[in-house]
């Protein structure tokens, strides 16, 4: 068994389906959780996701060989300011954040000399739902986990934190934290505000009964993830704001390329764009 007890902060579907995967796997005792609904942590006790709460983030955190951060980036510093007073130097905390950069500057700050316990972290798995009745035990399964460890992170912790993700049937891969940035930006945050700005804009237009009346399978595909949570959306694009504008400037400059090949007509343009998209999309072989 990896650990006697884990507490998790945030118990909706990332930190629920982690709760469940080491449930599943009989690698923890104990899993405290710790949010700001009580209905929803005792929900997830009904549901046998974890085995206690408490509104008390200390008494959560009491004894606690590992911490797991689930919550909206923006809520992660004042948290970590909150449990500060009983971290000692044997926890180790984690997070699983779409963003890293805000989130090591915050721990910086905030832990002092304590950062060496912080392992910076990003499952690369979710669904469009959220809360803890949308977690499953499964959701990591085969899925990556990107951890972004610190200079001052030993060899030992980050290992335990490995150990955790791999547990729950996760492919576990180190990126620097710049690095993850830029690319999440890309692979993740980008699509995510073009589907939620394809919904808004189709809206707004005055036959939109219409418009989604004949919506089909293409359309739900793409604009599935507009349907994910708003607060941690927002606090995503904030905190990971410079690479996304940056990317959104070059997608607006690209947009703007077809739309000027649509005006013109270039039909043999259109046609070379759409065939060299194609073969790169069939090479990422998604199922």
């Amino acid at each position: 068994m990896l650990f006697n007890k884990i507490a998790i902060i945030g118990v909706g579907l990332i930190g629920g389906s982690l709760a469940r995967a080491l449930k599943a796997k009989d690698q923890c005792n104990i899993i405290s959780g710790f949010g700001r609904n009580q209905d929803n942590l005792q929900k997830a006790v009904d549901l046998g996701v974890i085995d206690d709460y408490s509104d008390d983030i200390n008494t959560v955190v009491q004894d606690a060989e590992v911490i797991v951060f689930a919550t909206p980036l923006f809520t992660f510093r004042p948290l970590l300011e909150l449990l500060l007073p009983c971290i000692n130097d044997d926890v180790i905390i984690t997070d699983a954040g779409s963003e890293k950069g805000s989130v090591v500057k915050a721990a910086r700050e905030v832990l002092g000399k304590n950062i060496t316990n912080f392992i910076p972290g990003h499952p690369i798995a979710g669904t469009e739902k959220s809360g803890v009745e949308a977690s499953f035990k499964e959701l990591y399964q085969d899925h990556l986990v990107i951890l972004t460890p610190l200079p001052e992170n030993s060899d030992q912790n980050i290992s335990i934190i490995t150990q955790m993700w791999e547990t729950c049937g996760a492919n576990v891969v180190n990126l620097e934290v710049d690095y993850h940035d830029k690319v999440l930006a890309a692979t993740s945050h980008l699509p995510h505000v073009l589907a939620y700005a394809l919904i808004d804009c189709l809206a707004n237009m005055e036959e939109q009964g219409d418009v989604f009346k004949f919506s089909a399978g293409g359309f739900r595909d793409f604009t599935r993830i507009a349907a994910s949570n708003s607060e941690m959306w927002a606090d995503i694009c904030l905190s990971n704001k410079t690479n996304l504008l940056e990317l959104l400037n070059l997608y607006t400059n690209h947009l703007t390329k077809i739309k000027k090949l649509i005006d013109s007509d270039e039909r043999a343009e259109l046609i070379e764009l759409f065939s060299r998209v194609k073969t790169t999309r069939e090479k990422l072989n998604y199922n």
